[in-house]
């Protein structure tokens, strides 16, 4: 059983603005043909995409190809519109938790769904939660940063103890680089660099924020491996173990916090795996694509074979470490 826990939706449609006050800043989507469609976002076309981001049917078709038996389901990350009044941010969080039930209630043995909270108000966030548990979904997908802000910021504390009181996991992902100035190149380069450096940036601000200490049944992933943490994570278990005011804030080391947390396995290059497996440790890596975006260079089972993992290794990278993240007792 493989389970590709980093796969995401797009609506078919989204309902139409109205008299809401975010105006072009709401989504639609323009058709273009049957199978395809244009996302509109602030009056730009934001991503051209196929119907396999909403046919249930067509990604069942698709994964045999991919090694894949199952998929977890999260929004296309854009759709996380914490620009959005917080009003309208709810409703268009709703919609699409509905819409991602639904495509879990027509194939119940292929998905497991993360919905979406309007992270910009804290407190409808928190509540949101309990209702999104409710409709059977297993967690939330967030963004590396909250309109610039991290979630291991003080004002999200109440999100993150709620989510461990409920045993709700996050999906932590990359968009929107706060550093846009830095980046040179064309428009790939936001994505190819500054996903990256934005995973990166979030997981060490969960660890060195204390969120971890204070909530340490949290379960939080991070997309595309962390991004450059495990590069990171060296120089920082270096700094805790010399200064006195980071073992303050942090009982345990960097380490130690970081192998609290899971990680998918999008890095591109099974080097870069297995230094991430050897860093972190297998039990904390989980099948992941970015499917329908972008598709696995090699199925899991080949990499595997190729970094002549145990049985042990695969069984948990699999299916068994995701299923622990999501909460879930058994297949």
């Amino acid at each position: 059983m493989i389970i590709d826990a980093h796969t995401h939706f797009v609506p078919n449609t989204f309902p139409a603005v109205e008299d809401r006050s975010s105006g072009t800043d709401w989504p639609f989507m323009q058709q273009i043909s049957e199978d395809t469609s244009d996302v509109i976002i602030g009056g730009v076309n934001f991503r051209r995409v196929l119907s396999r981001c909403w046919n249930v049917s067509r990604r069942i078709a698709e994964m045999p190809d991919q090694g894949i038996d199952k998929q977890v389901l999260s929004p296309m990350p854009r759709l996380l519109a914490y620009e959005l009044n917080p009003i309208d941010g709810l409703d268009l969080s709703r919609y699409l938790n509905k819409f991602v039930s639904q495509m879990i209630a027509s194939a119940p043995d292929r998905f497991y769904g993360l919905g979406s909270v309007p992270l910009q108000d804290v407190n409808i966030a928190t509540k949101e939660l309990t209702q999104i548990q409710d409709m059977g979904l297993n967690g939330v997908e967030v963004l590396t940063n909250i309109n610039g802000n991290n979630l291991g910021d003080k004002e999200f504390r109440p999100f993150l103890k709620e989510a461990e009181r409920l045993g709700m996991a996050i999906f932590s992902h990359a968009q929107h680089p706060t550093f846009p100035e830095r980046m040179v190149g064309p428009d790939p380069i936001q994505n190819a660099i500054g996903f990256p450096i934005e995973n990166g940036l979030a997981a060490s601000a969960v660890i060195t924020s204390g969120a971890l200490e204070e909530f340490p049944q949290l379960r939080i992933l991070f997309s595309h491996g962390g991004g450059v943490l495990s590069t990171i994570l060296p120089r920082l278990e270096n700094a805790w173990q010399r200064q006195e005011s980071l073992q303050k804030v942090l009982p345990k080391s960097p380490l130690e916090y970081a192998r609290m947390c899971y990680f998918d396995d999008v890095v591109f290059d099974e080097r870069a795996l297995r230094y991430l497996i050897e860093l972190i440790g297998s039990e904390q890596i989980v099948i992941g694509s970015d499917y329908p975006f972008a598709f696995r260079n090699e199925i899991p089972e080949k990499i595997f074979t190729n970094l002549d993992m145990s049985k042990e290794q695969r069984t948990g990278i699999s299916s068994k470490n995701v299923m622990r993240f999501l909460g879930i007792k058994s297949i």
